[in-house]
């Protein structure tokens, strides 16, 4: 064999190990959604968010220390490490496990399958995307918000002080901040994933055991045994696992590449919430579900897969 041939082969197996942790991650965070649900009945947001990234953080911070890695030591990185922590776990964490409190699992997950929307439209408005933006991507924006519409609801406005559109607008805030995290994460490139996923992971402990023991007073909660098992879960596979594979993916697949993740991710959450939790949807829901995925789908398409399906 050549060594082209080599090179290419070689090539074809790193993306497809790619391909299969961002499949395997998107399962992992699809399962989030309805472990979330499992425990915020008798956990609530705060508290259970404190508990998820502070046992996520120690296990990750032995892990680094495990494979002889060091903590770095500029105050730099560390105030970095916080906007990412912030970013990728804290607030949206925090806004996914609020929204679910009043709308299904499945919901909250196609809902926050709107971060490559965001990603677009932030490298559109800051010039980074101009040379690739292309109609398939506006028109798979346009899909997008359409079905973010549709499945909110047409009464959503004349409802707004309700729970659900509040919690639906949580979730999205969540899609938005996961937009921003990859992009913000491109900056610890040079450093190991499981330093990175540690010293973020650390960085969102920070506000979020001083909030859970002011706003919700942990120690009076009487948690079910299937709420605590959830969190834990939470807290050591979609949690310390997922980010050693999110930072590594920011890097191999880049920003766009790694939220796109995130339909599949809706697809699992749907699945679990319904074979699990037993929730149903209505026709408006799933409609606006169809038409996030597809503008999803249309954003983060190959332009040969298109080139393709022309011919």
């Amino acid at each position: 064999m050549s060594t082209q041939a080599q090179r290419t082969t070689s090539g074809q197996i790193t993306l497809v190990v790619e391909i299969g942790l961002l499949l395997l991650l998107s399962l992992i965070w699809g399962s989030s959604f309805t472990l979330i649900k499992v425990a915020v009945p008798t956990i609530p947001p705060f508290t259970m968010v404190a508990v998820r990234v502070t046992i996520a953080a120690m296990l990750l911070l032995l892990l680094a220390i495990a494979q002889g890695h060091a903590l770095p030591r500029q105050r730099s990185v560390w105030a970095a490490f916080f906007v990412q922590g912030l970013l990728q776990s804290a607030l949206p964490f925090t806004l996914i496990s609020w929204g679910e409190v009043s709308i299904p699992s499945g919901l909250a997950g196609v809902l926050n399958a709107t971060p490559p929307m965001f990603v677009l439209a932030i490298a559109m408005s800051t010039g980074r995307a101009r040379q690739t933006v292309t109609r398939w991507k506006i028109i798979g924006v346009a899909l997008g918000l359409a079905g973010v519409a549709v499945t909110m609801g047409l009464d959503a406005l004349s409802g707004i002080g309700s729970a659900a559109p509040l919690a639906q607008a949580a979730v999205l805030g969540a899609s938005l901040c996961y937009a921003l995290a990859p992009m913000w994460g491109q900056r610890f490139s040079k450093l190991p994933a499981i330093v990175t996923a540690a010293g973020a992971m650390s960085c969102a402990a920070i506000p979020m055991v001083p909030a859970a023991l002011i706003l919700e007073r942990p120690w009076t909660l009487a948690p079910t045994s299937q709420a605590v098992a959830a969190v834990i879960v939470l807290a050591i596979v979609c949690t310390a696992l997922a980010m050693v594979i999110y930072f590594r993916l920011i890097r191999t697949l880049g920003p766009l590449g790694t939220t796109s993740g995130s339909y599949l991710r809706a697809g699992f959450a749907v699945a679990l919430g319904t074979a699990w939790l037993g929730e149903r949807f209505t026709l408006s829901s799933m409609a606006g579900m169809a038409l996030i995925l597809a503008g999803v789908v249309a954003i983060t398409m190959p332009p040969s897969a298109r080139t393709s399906r022309g011919n």
